[in-house]
């Protein structure tokens, strides 16, 4: 099985940041300080908790809402660069939204001396989730989502979403687990079967949960690779309803909300969260 795999550079090119000639875009792409700073400022309980997947323990973020009533869990896949401060923020915005939310950090034992994306740098985060087995990153997301179906505040249904690579792990999560209530694919491609991105049949004929697919419109790699998933997905009768905001490059989900965003992605960063919000609130 193909899982398109988003470059450290592809992932970059649309990140709206003044990188000076020494920093590294993937070191750039993890440390963000004006997430940082949206994420200190929560007044949300946030915690680190330890998964275990077998002899793995997945260090996993996780942020609580302020609700009075049991809500949904959303797990958040990260993109190639690993657990950054941005993915932290998202997973508190989506708990100021109102749901359970938790974000492993799929690199998790596979840096120096068993550390993390933290005990990585550059380049070497992307090559080690590029080295990422599947089946170890099915196995982290199935204790994670145990885990998260379970805590005093869940009513028991659990989503998934990612982007980038994450986006691509998220279509791929459904095919691999019938108990998903819903998938959100941020920029990523579906399953596939070879290096044509012909999407794998055999893997999209298990998804039980509708998909969600949100693109931008200057993406020529990822949306190369709708029209057969679309046509895969009707065939098998699959949900499958990707919207794609114009203007906008890849990755505007974090571009769109940097404070240097450019009115495209900010503008598509907007409607995609409406879009998500009023799917998450009908589940």
């Amino acid at each position: 099985m193909l899982v398109c795999l988003c470059s450290v550079s592809a992932c970059a090119q649309d990140m709206n940041h003044n990188h000076n000639a020494a920093a590294s875009p993937a070191n750039d792409m993890v440390s963000q300080d004006w997430a940082k700073q949206r994420l200190a400022k929560s007044p949300r309980h946030q915690e680190w908790v330890t998964v275990k997947n077998g002899t793995r323990a997945v260090n996993s973020f996780v942020v609580y809402p302020e609700n009075k009533n049991k809500a949904t869990a959303v797990i958040v896949i990260h993109e190639i660069f690993g657990m950054s401060d941005w993915v932290q923020s998202l997973t508190d915005q989506l708990a100021e939204a109102g749901y359970v939310a938790i974000a492993p950090d799929l690199l998790s034992g596979m840096g120096p001396n068993g550390g993390g994306t933290s005990s990585l740098t550059g380049n070497a985060i992307g090559q080690a989730i590029r080295d990422l087995p599947p089946d170890q990153i099915t196995g982290d997301l199935n204790a994670v989502y145990d885990f998260i179906s379970k805590v005093p505040a869940s009513n028991g249904k659990v989503v998934v979403t990612g982007y980038c690579w994450g986006g691509s792990q998220s279509f791929r999560y459904a095919t691999n687990n019938p108990n998903l209530k819903a998938a959100f694919v941020f920029y990523g491609s579906a399953p596939a079967t070879g290096a044509d991105g012909t999407p794998d049949k055999t893997a999209l004929a298990k998804i039980t949960a509708p998909v969600y697919g949100f693109y931008a419109g200057n993406d020529a790699r990822i949306n190369a690779t709708l029209p057969k998933t679309i046509e895969a997905m009707n065939e098998l009768k699959k949900k499958f309803e990707p919207v794609t905001y114009e203007g906008a490059g890849h990755g505007f989900m974090r571009a769109g909300e940097a404070p240097d965003a450019n009115e495209a992605n900010k503008k598509a960063r907007d409607e995609a969260w409406a879009r998500w919000k009023k799917i998450l609130a009908g589940i």
